[in-house]
């Protein structure tokens, strides 16, 4: 009995497998039927509102005084950039942002954080919960705490008197650098806690190295420490930004603004056109200037932490 062997092209070599086309069916439309819910709620509650408030930005509708509103196109933009209150207010708001956001949240949450560090239990548990305190009050209780600190007989005035060092009514004279400062208090927390969870995913053995080969703290700090945390850094900083741009409780209990716009920044200024003077397709277009101010800020962070070091 003979067995014929199967034929083969010995010589020919087997050319390349076309690849296969993931086939789409029904099971990436469930996939994505989870997100369904989210992508509504976003629709309704966030492209929804913003593009009803493009289009009254464009209006002069009032609340009072007017029968309704007509289109005035670009009217109330230009008006804004010929306001000196208005360009009164962006002074300030930036002000007030580089001062409690940039400069002070920031560097006050990373010295806390590097400092709790080398603390005892004891103290990282005192003050953590001291710094935490303050960020989680309601934004008008910590503007009364911060109003009576720092009003003509408040607290800070009276341990200048006692210590015999000049005072006078903060409030009055320097009211934005007063304003930055309670803002610096009750958002220092959040910096803090960003800070201590980047510090504590840097590997001790590269620390551990640096001090071998005779790297002080600072050099540390610079050239091992921040490129470390550079993203958590980044990511901070443009929230605490969009935090601090959005600020308005805060600085209406202690200074409503004043005195004479000292300390007004764009969501007073916003709030005083549109429900003060009634004039909601002034404030809107002013809202929306503002949140373009956001969004620069929003694409500059989001530049730094696509950019490598």
């Amino acid at each position: 009995m003979t067995t014929t062997a199967p034929h083969t092209d010995l010589g020919k070599t087997p050319g390349p497998t076309a690849p296969r086309r993931p086939r789409r069916g029904p099971g990436a439309l469930v996939r994505a039927l989870p997100l369904t819910p989210a992508v509504v709620l976003l629709l309704l509650f966030l492209a929804g509102p913003i593009a009803y408030c493009v289009s009254i930005a464009f209006t002069d509708l009032q609340l009072t005084g007017q029968a309704e509103d007509s289109f005035v196109g670009f009217e109330n933009f230009t008006r804004a950039f010929g306001d000196e209150a208005f360009l009164n207010a962006v002074w300030l708001t930036l002000v007030f942002t580089v001062l409690s956001s940039l400069i002070g949240q920031n560097t006050l949450g990373l010295a806390l954080a590097a400092l709790m560090r080398r603390a005892s239990k004891p103290v990282r548990t005192l003050t953590g919960g001291i710094v935490v305190t303050a960020w989680v009050l309601p934004e008008v209780v910590a503007g009364f705490l911060l109003y009576a600190f720092f009003r003509r007989e408040g607290t800070l005035n009276a341990i200048l008197d006692w210590l015999h060092l000049p005072s006078q009514n903060w409030l009055f004279t320097l009211p934005i650098l007063a304003v930055s400062f309670a803002n610096v208090w009750r958002g220092t927390a959040f910096s803090m806690l960003v800070y201590s969870a980047a510090l504590n995913e840097i590997p001790q053995e590269i620390t551990e190295a640096a001090e071998v080969d005779g790297a002080g703290g600072r050099r540390r700090m610079w050239h091992i420490t921040l490129p470390m945390i550079r993203r958590s850094i980044a990511t901070n900083l443009m929230l605490n930004t969009l935090q601090t741009l959005s600020v308005f409780g805060l600085i209406w209990v202690m200074t409503r603004g004043g005195p004479g716009g000292k300390s007004q920044t764009l969501p007073l200024f916003m709030y005083e056109q549109a429900f003060q003077n009634s004039l909601i397709g002034y404030g809107t277009a002013v809202a929306l200037l503002l949140l373009l101010v956001g969004s620069l800020f929003s694409l500059v962070y989001l530049r730094l932490l696509r950019t490598e070091v």
